[in-house]
């Protein structure tokens, strides 16, 4: 039972590193020369260095997808912290219901920023040279995680 929970508690900390490296680094868009992400553009030398960077545009869309991506690190951050509260004060045989329901929602955030920011991309970078960076792709990966998590979540009984 031991290792079980602290299986559970690796898959749930590794969606919440998804999901902060997701957010955070500035590789959701990469192409000829730069680097864009949910909160900034950012030109590269031919050396790798950053020579200037720029506020992303204020369209409703990109705020859409920052805000479901915050709504999702902190649906996470709240499963966790409710897990560990449920692990203390849950009887016996009572199922962790209001954390699975948690991540899940946040998988389900992360899905729709995801999904926005698939759709929006042609018109925001229409040139061929573009294509999705690594955090884009982290975020895909926390999706099917954090379902996955919050099923077991859902699944889990405590027992003695």
């Amino acid at each position: 039972m031991l290792l079980l929970l602290l299986g559970i508690i690796v898959l749930h900390v590794a969606v919440l590193v998804l999901l902060f490296v997701s957010t955070i680094v500035s590789q959701w868009m990469v192409g000829n020369g730069h680097a864009t992400d949910l909160w900034q553009n950012c030109t590269t030398s031919s050396l790798g260095n950053v020579q200037h960077c720029f506020m992303s545009s204020a369209n409703e869309w990109l705020q859409s997808v920052q805000a479901t991506m915050i709504l999702s690190i902190i649906f996470s951050v709240l499963s966790l912290f409710l897990f560990f509260c449920q692990l203390f004060t849950l009887t016996k045989g009572g199922r962790f219901y209001i954390t699975g329901v948690f991540q899940i929602l946040a998988g389900l955030c992360v899905m729709t920023a995801a999904s926005i920011y698939t759709v929006r991309h042609p018109e925001w970078h229409f040139t061929l040279e573009n294509s999705y960076g690594f955090a884009y792709i982290l975020a895909w990966v926390a999706f099917p995680l954090a379902l996955l998590s919050g099923v077991v979540y859902v699944i889990l009984r405590k027992r003695e």
